[in-house]
């Protein structure tokens, strides 16, 4: 097949490698090379979630089938990448990849793990058959929701996780800031359709173990360093690349109160990264949540 990766940055090459590595034709669009092929089979999106509206309204995509790897929600509008696919490329059939990866374990050739979801389990399969090497292991799914919000709600997590770590406060606290981030992570999953396995595999869990513990993290070495008392610019700025959670965060927190879904991490990050709290005031508001049932 010929493969167009729109984005040369890091997870962008490494698909790219991935790709000639199955046996196809690759082929990249960026910001600094616009030059398209006349057709391409697959469309491959690794950009940032708030940068996809605008580079899919520059690319004509027809019909061709795009997999979408950003991991975000628009924070202008709330949308999806899939949604958000949908109103700029409405012939193509959108997929979602995600999972535990990060770009350099890729390129090295070590054993990764992902889910691509699509419109229907059978088109999936047929996609991650075509994709799959020896050592990138693509799961399908039809259930692209869940492989989203997975994606999505993990980074803002993985910025709560570095504050904690950044704030001293221990590998317990951590352990149980992930597994309570799991929880809001599920409830609003579960609000939106998707599916509890989907959360529970890949996309979900596994994801969010991975990132809520690595410094290759952008998100969790973001919030590492403002959980060390750098200010929010700093922290910015020292950053390797885009942080997808700081634009998901607020966006995220929204959406929950909009649906009455309590998300207290998640809006707690949000109010960081918005500058309206210290990570602190944050912590001490958690700590002194009313105690209730571990499953509600």
């Amino acid at each position: 097949m010929k493969i167009t990766i729109i984005g040369a940055g890091a997870w962008g090459k490494a698909l790219g490698y991935i790709a000639e590595k199955s046996g196809h034709e690759v082929s990249f669009w960026s910001r600094g090379n616009q030059v398209l092929p006349v057709h391409a089979d697959v469309f491959i999106a690794a950009v940032p979630a708030q940068h996809m509206r605008e580079a899919m309204g520059k690319i004509a995509i027809g019909t061709a089938p795009l997999i979408s790897a950003a991991k975000g929600i628009e924070r202008h509008t709330g949308k999806m990448m899939a949604e958000v696919c949908h109103e700029v490329a409405p012939q193509s059939e959108f997929y979602a990849l995600s999972g535990p990866s990060f770009a350099g374990d890729v390129i090295a050739g070590q054993p990764t793990a992902v889910a691509l979801a699509g419109p229907t389990l059978g088109k999936a399969m047929n996609l991650a058959e075509a994709l799959s090497t020896k050592h990138f292991r693509i799961y399908p799914t039809d259930d692209v929701m869940g492989v989203e919000i997975g994606g999505a709600m993990k980074n803002v997590l993985a910025i709560a996780c570095g504050i904690v770590a950044g704030a001293g406060l221990g590998e317990s606290a951590r352990a149980s800031l992930v597994t309570r981030g799991f929880a809001e992570l599920s409830r609003y999953a579960k609000a939106r359709g998707a599916k509890a396995e989907t959360l529970m595999g890949l996309s979900g869990f596994g994801d969010l173990m991975l990132t809520c513990s690595s410094t290759k993290s952008r998100n969790y070495s973001y919030g590492l360093a403002v959980g060390q008392g750098l200010s929010l610019v700093e922290a910015l700025a020292q950053s390797r690349g885009v942080v997808e959670g700081a634009y998901t965060a607020g966006v995220a927190a929204e959406l929950s109160r909009a649906q009455n879904i309590d998300m207290p991490i998640v809006t707690a990050v949000a109010n960081v990264v918005a500058g309206h709290s210290s990570p602190h005031d944050e912590i001490v508001k958690l700590l002194a949540r009313p105690l209730r049932a571990e499953n509600e």
